[in-house]
């Protein structure tokens, strides 16, 4: 939070604007990092991945728009 504040307390555009993209970057980081463990875990446990995708179908057959 001490982050956050921080950066509100500079008030310039250019810093921003940089915080910003550093958040994206990192985020997207993450988010490569989280489908790589996530496509290795299922290639380890196959049974577990093939039962977790039958239940996502199962929930996206019953849910209500």
């Amino acid at each position: 939070m001490a982050d956050r504040d921080r950066g509100t307390d500079e008030a310039s555009p250019a810093t921003a604007a940089e915080s910003a993209a550093e958040r994206r970057r990192r985020r997207a980081q993450f988010l490569r990092e989280l489908h790589e463990a996530r496509e290795l875990r299922d290639r380890v446990q196959p049974r577990r991945a093939r039962a977790a995708r039958m239940r996502q179908q199962m929930r996206m057959r019953t849910f209500r728009w």
